[in-house]
């Protein structure tokens, strides 16, 4: 066993993981401001490498397996070398580590961060209150924004560093889509599924979506999965999109008003307002989009390629912060401290009754059910290039990009796992095991490798 003074910990020690968990408390700091405990504020540069590795090895095991007998057991039988082996397979470990070397001084300190106010948004708003963005020496201003188009404005004028943003926009943005092209990269997604197609009350009797022609559906932007998602259910039954039903933007918090008031039938649309809706019994949750895709990216933590590059370690900082509330976000066990701490005023301005029905997924359906989903929202925070290539493939699907796409070279220049790689293994450790995950969108399974074919293989689609 060792602990927070040993310079090199063993390799294959089995408590190693806990042990360091154990004696280095997550939010210890030295009075110099650095992230070290007091007393290791004169260790030599090998030591401090040494346990920054070890920590960020230790938060993520701690992450995956938050039971300690559980975590004990697993590390037992397999041996720290295996465990790291099968982690790193997963997170870009290496690059965390780099980046946790890398701590010099800071660009830029004082940084504005949008965000929509939705629970998509959890780690970059919980990092706030929680105290993550601090602990990085970051002075960071939350600016709350009333819609995506806003968003990607903002960005593009620059007047924020940093920004929430629905996973597909940055491809969009990259590409010229509905805006000035400006190269933005994805740093890590937020959060994964958290999202549903709710009905108004007087449909609870048209559960068929193919009984929805001429029905009107509210989706947040253009470029997002709520859009792309809804297209892809209602066309596997057998409805265009684009001629059967009505698809408007409407900003999120206004979705639930547009409910209500019959301006739209339903909504694809984030959380909480899918749970809003029934805690003000005016809708129902139709279907959740983990049982359309299970593990769907939606929304993502984006930068631009020029803020990289200026303030490489203002954004390493900010990196590590944002990581480090996905990873905490991701523990059930912290789900209703978390919707405690991001229902407030400044931040999602929501009961807190509700945000906790979505975090940790009991809830009511509006149908009166009381429903169990544990994983109803999760924040797996991998830039899994399978999942851009996916979003191009529904781009071009429905009409949004013409002509040839070369969509293997535009999801590895915005999703930035290729860069994670390059950092692992220039820290000497083993990169991921590939970038491009396979999944399946109602039952069909996505071979990222031939996109094109999958296009194609729809009866409806709108190919330009």
């Amino acid at each position: 066993m060792f602990n927070s003074k040993d310079s090199n910990p063993p390799a294959n020690n089995v408590h190693a993981y806990d042990a360091y968990d154990a004696d280095r408390p997550l939010l210890m700091r030295c009075a110099c401001g650095q992230d070290h405990a007091p007393t290791e504020h004169n260790a030599g540069p090998s030591n401090s490498e040494a346990m920054s590795h070890d920590f960020i090895e230790a938060s993520l095991v701690k992450a995956l397996f938050p039971q300690e007998s559980v975590r004990r057991r697993f590390l037992r039988a397999v041996g720290a070398g295996t465990a790291r082996s099968a982690i790193a397979s997963l997170l870009p470990i290496g690059a965390l580590q780099a980046m946790a070397q890398e701590r010099g001084s800071l660009e830029k300190r004082d940084l504005k961060i949008g965000f929509i106010a939705i629970t998509c948004a959890s780690p970059l708003i919980m990092a706030d209150p929680l105290g993550f963005y601090k602990r990085e020496g970051l002075n960071v201003q939350l600016n709350k924004t009333a819609g995506w188009a806003l968003i990607r404005d903002k960005m593009l004028n620059k007047e924020h560093d940093a920004s929430h943003f629905l996973s597909p926009m940055p491809l969009a943005i990259s590409m010229g889509l509905g805006s000035t092209q400006v190269p933005m990269q994805v740093a890590s997604i937020q959060n994964t599924n958290g999202q549903a197609i709710t009905l108004h009350v007087k449909h609870k009797d048209k559960r068929d979506p193919k009984m929805w022609k001429g029905f009107k559906f509210a989706v947040p932007f253009e470029h997002s999965m709520h859009n792309y998602l809804l297209r892809y259910y209602v066309s596997e039954f057998g409805l265009n999109p684009d001629t059967d039903i009505q698809i408007r933007v409407t900003p999120p918090p206004e979705m639930v008003a547009n409910l209500r008031a019959g301006n739209i039938d339903g909504f694809l649309g984030p959380d909480p307002f899918n749970q809003r809706a029934v805690y003000d019994e005016v809708g129902f949750i139709h279907i959740l989009s983990k049982e359309i895709w299970d593990g769907h990216p939606c929304c993502a933590f984006g930068v631009s390629e020029e803020f990289i590059k200026q303030n490489p370690n203002t954004f390493a900082a900010l990196y590590r912060a944002v990581l480090t509330a996905s990873h905490m976000a991701s523990q059930p066990k912290d789900r209703e401290l978390i919707a405690k701490v991001i229902a407030p005023t400044q931040y999602l301005n929501q009961p807190e009754t509700v945000i906790s029905q979505v975090l940790t997924g009991k809830f009511a359906d509006g149908l009166g059910n009381i429903k169990t989903v544990p994983d109803r929202a999760n924040f797996d925070p991998v830039p899994w290039q399978s999942m851009a290539v996916w979003m191009l493939t529904q781009m071009k699907r429905w009409g949004y990009i013409k002509g040839d796409v070369n969509y293997k070279q535009i999801a590895e220049k915005v999703f930035m796992i290729t860069e994670a790689k390059k950092a692992m293994t220039q820290a000497g450790f083993k990169p991921p095991e590939g970038a491009y995950r396979k999944f399946k969108v109602m039952g069909k399974e996505f071979d990222p490798a031939k996109p094109e074919e999958y296009v194609k293989s729809f009866a409806i689609n709108k190919m330009g």
